[in-house]
Parts: structure tokens; sequence; C-alpha cells
């Protein structure tokens, strides 16, 4: 990994020192904690790839969009590009020393499954608390990765590499494959229930949320009715379009209030709001608190 983002929140981008060329990376969260600058460490971090922590032993927690997620024997966790992170931190607000296995891969190298794109996207939950069972077939899958991926260091045949690679892939889809039929942590309604109709949506309120916040136009960029819309998205999480629609909207929101030092004028009219009024009250409904309050206190 390496750093090449901003000042106030700093952008990761996909690196892995050891093979360029390869879209995943393993390694352990001593590896990583001694590979991290102190700088980084201590900042929120906006990665553009995937990451799974599979936690062994250690307490911690760790910021995931503003939400606390703990970091325990038997927990997992799953970043996804785009959200905003701390690095996991022990109860005096240092550094972890967890005994974990991390998994980076990039959004172009797990095998392209219809069954993983409700997992994949940035909507799927960030974390599961593993039964014993579902911990010790996972552990044994990423350890099977893991071996695979250190392999690569001794071929040095390229029909040896070939073949490797292909297998890393294969290895990640079987473990994609499991998470997706772990039941949700929060038991929310599948994305599924939504069908084609809610996944098409995600993906284009992902790419437009700054530029519209109407149903109506969402709708119409899809081609369906509002009225389908809206009911494939309740299918899915229980809330409505327009919900959806505002929350992604807040959400940025307060990354960009945390973690920049715009103004906050700046930060309405990035988001489509003309007046700053309008963008204060849209915010203090969607998180009831002002963005200048939630700026000072989330800091």
């Amino acid at each position: 990994m390496v750093k090449v983002g901003q000042r106030d929140v700093i952008d990761i981008a996909y690196l892995n020192p050891d093979r360029p060329r390869l879209g995943i990376e393993v390694l352990t969260f001593d590896v990583l904690r001694r590979r991290l600058k102190r700088a980084v460490a201590r900042t929120a971090s906006r990665p553009d790839f995937h990451q799974l922590l599979l936690v062994r032993g250690g307490e911690a927690t760790m910021m995931v969009d503003f939400v606390p997620q703990p970091c325990a024997p038997g927990r997992l966790l799953h970043l996804r590009p785009g959200q905003v992170q701390r690095f996991p931190v022990d109860a005096e607000g240092r550094l972890a020393d967890l005994d974990a296995v991390l998994v980076l891969f990039t959004a172009a190298f797990p095998p392209r499954l219809p069954q993983l794109a409700s997992l994949l996207d940035g909507f799927g939950p960030p974390g599961w608390t593993l039964s014993p069972g579902n911990h010790q077939v996972l552990d044994r899958a990423l350890a099977e990765i893991a071996a695979e991926y250190h392999m690569l260091e001794d071929r040095r045949e390229d029909t040896d590499a070939d073949l490797t690679v292909p297998l890393l892939r294969q290895l990640l889809g079987a473990v994609l494959l499991r998470l997706a039929r772990l039941p949700d942590p929060d038991h929310a309604a599948s994305a599924r229930a939504g069908g084609e109709v809610f996944r098409a949506f995600r993906y284009e309120l992902e790419r437009s949320f700054a530029a519209t916040r109407s149903v109506q136009r969402y709708a119409a960029q899809l081609g369906y009715s509002p009225r389908t819309l809206t009911r494939a998205c309740q299918a899915a999480t229980g809330r409505t379009a327009k919900e959806l629609i505002d929350a992604r909207a807040a959400l940025e929101a307060q990354r960009l209030l945390v973690h920049t030092d715009l103004p906050v004028a700046a930060i309405g009219r990035m988001l489509g709001f003309s007046e700053p009024a309008n963008f204060g009250k849209f915010f203090t409904r969607e998180t009831g608190d002002t963005p200048g309050g939630f700026r000072t206190r989330r800091r």
C-alpha cells in the first residue's frame, strides 16, 4: 500500500510491494503494522481496494464510516473500496497488536460470479461475528490462500506462476461465496430481494449521488417507473429509494466534514446544494446534528 492522498484523509491506492502486477496480497496484521508509517496509522484513510481481516487473537476497535467495528477472535471484517477507515486501536488508542490475517485485493481480481455482486459492492455488511464452525472453515480457507500466495515467491517458472495466479483467483472466489451465504449480521432483508432493479439502482446511486437526489431521475436513467424502483428498494432494505439516496449523500457529507477542512458551504455545493441553509437543514434532518456540530464532535 502507498500513501497518495490529501492531508486530511489519506487515499491509499492498491500496490503489492512484492508483485506489483498481482491484484491480491496476503499478509498478517503484524506485517502491516511494521509497514505503516506513523502518520498513516494515526490518520483516517480511504483505500481503493477490498480488505478482508480475520481476527485470531487480540482485542481492538476499528472505525468504518463512523461506525465502530469490534476486532476480536472470531470476527471477520470486509472493507470495500471508498470506505473511510481508521486502523484498529487498543483500549489506550494505540495501533492494536492483533493476531490476524489480511487479504487485500483489487475489484478486478475476484472471479466474475453473479452471486458475488451484492457482497462486493459498497452496500454489504462490514463484518460478521463467526460461529466457531464458520471461523474454523474460513481460517483454513485463508490459510490455503496464504500458502499458495507465498509459494509464488519460490516459483520462478512462468508456467507455475501462470497456474498459481488463476488458482488464487478461484480460492478467493470460494471464500467470497462462503461470505455471501453467511446470515446478514443485522438481520436486514437480503439485497437479492430487490432483484436486478435494486442492483442497478445501487450502482447508479454510487455514481450519481452528488448530482441528483431525485427518485424520478434515477428511475428514468434505469428505465423503470419510480414506483417499481421504490418497491425494489423496500424489498431489499426496508427503506424507500428516496431514503437511500438521502442517506448516501449524508454519508458523503459526514466523510467530507470530518476528513477535510473544506468549508461547510463548499461541501454542500459538492453535493448539489446551491444554498448553505438548505444543506444545513438536510444534514440536520438526516443526522440529528448540524454540519458544524458534527465536525467538532467527530474530530
